[in-house]
């Protein structure tokens, strides 16, 4: 991200900004005193009356639980509730958050997290104290465990157009941001219409939300031309997109009925290093990393591009390749090879999966979700008695 903010700004942002920042995350990142001293500093930055007095002095909450320890606009809510000294906690929701996203925009007393990976992470990254860190699982995932939001397959493919007699590969669109997926979506959608794969094989494509924003106009072109994709190809799809209303654009991460039937119907799962490796392999379905880049990213002025192949030691990545949970093509031979290797025998590191979910997420038994809230009760419980 600090050479994105590099490439996408001029000379007096470079010097005025971007340099005493470089210096700035270089403290953060190498000393404890630094991070706690910029979450003090950034109490400052905190209107008086609050955004939120109405509503606490309203509701009068127990507790203030946020999917962030204030890395986005909940950090003025948390702020509030520290300053009246109301207990405050994080849940942590996405996979990378605990590695990606380190200092805390409030004073946060209490999270819960995936598993002792990521409380590592929080502990040793964020200065978190251990004592005040929970591993719950991820409540958001009940559902898969207990397929609860899995469509008949007949209806699955059926919506999407599919042919029932031909094995299905899906495409997950990830890190639009930093680098086009175009060469990842070409390459399946030419090895499924050759004779190049195991068996006759059908593609499916899920955009990334980010694909259908206007600006930059680059995403909305790579959605055009993956639509030209699907006219060309007869055995090439696109997940039509729905629009969640208002200003909230199309599909995202709440569509889960459209996710875990794909996941699990599909016979191979083949995305970036998004989190839907994790989710696929609750699913147990085969999955590849695919970097395949373009030769010149984005390849247009002042939009920063990051080659796909330079992200797989970031954290979660790194953990994904180390597990040994699926395979990594970096072009169009190693893609069509591990296709092949997955679409003749499923059960190919299936073990590796099962272990890749209970690493990073702890519990399987579909019931995290009660998991957290009782260990929430119990928090303010022994908070409650404290008080007497």
């Amino acid at each position: 991200h600090i050479w994105e903010v590099w490439a996408e700004n001029g000379w007096k942002f470079r010097l005025g900004i971007w340099i005493p920042a470089v210096k700035m995350i270089f403290l953060l990142r190498n000393f404890s005193f630094a991070r706690k001293l910029l979450i003090r500093m950034q109490n400052r930055f905190t209107p008086t009356p609050g955004l939120y007095t109405d509503l606490f002095d309203k509701y009068q909450p127990d507790m203030v639980i946020a999917s962030t320890p204030g890395w986005r606009m909940d950090r003025y809510l948390l702020r509030e509730s520290a300053r009246r000294g109301i207990p405050n906690m994080t849940v942590i929701v996405g996979w990378d958050n605990s590695s990606s996203y380190n200092v805390s925009g409030a004073d946060v007393q209490w999270a819960t997290c995936w598993s002792e990976l990521q409380k590592e992470e929080l502990v040793k990254g964020s200065d978190w104290n251990p004592e005040h860190v929970h591993v719950g699982g991820i409540p958001s995932y009940d559902g898969y465990f207990r397929k609860q939001w899995l469509m008949p397959r007949d209806e699955y493919f059926k919506l999407h157009g599919l042919d029932p007699n031909r094995k299905l590969i899906s495409y997950a669109s990830s890190f639009v941001h930093f680098a086009p997926n175009f060469p990842n979506i070409e390459a399946l959608a030419k090895l499924v219409s050759s004779d190049s794969l195991a068996e006759p094989s059908q593609l499916l494509i899920r955009l990334h939300p980010s694909h259908f924003q206007d600006k930059p106009k680059i995403f909305a072109d790579e959605r055009a031309q993956v639509f030209e994709l699907e006219k060309k190809y007869p055995n090439v799809h696109v997940v039509q997109p729905v629009a969640l209303g208002g200003s909230l654009g199309y599909y995202g991460g709440e569509d889960m009925d459209e996710k875990s039937s794909m996941m699990a119907y599909s016979d191979v799962v083949v995305t970036v290093y998004s989190t839907m490796l994790v989710e696929t392999a609750v699913h147990d379905t085969p999955m590849i990393a695919a970097t395949i880049d373009a030769p010149n990213g984005w390849n247009h002025p002042k939009k920063f591009s990051l080659s796909l192949k330079r992200i797989g030691d970031w954290p979660t990545h790194k953990r994904f390749r180390e597990a040994k949970a699926g395979r990594v093509a970096q072009d169009e031979n190693e893609l069509r090879d591990a296709l092949n290797l997955y679409l003749k025998d499923r059960t190919v590191d299936s073990v590796e999966r099962r272990r890749f979910v209970e690493d990073e997420i702890t519990f399987t038994d579909g019931t995290s979700g009660k998991r957290t809230a009782k260990y929430i009760l119990s928090l303010l419980e022994k908070l409650s008695r404290k008080e007497r």
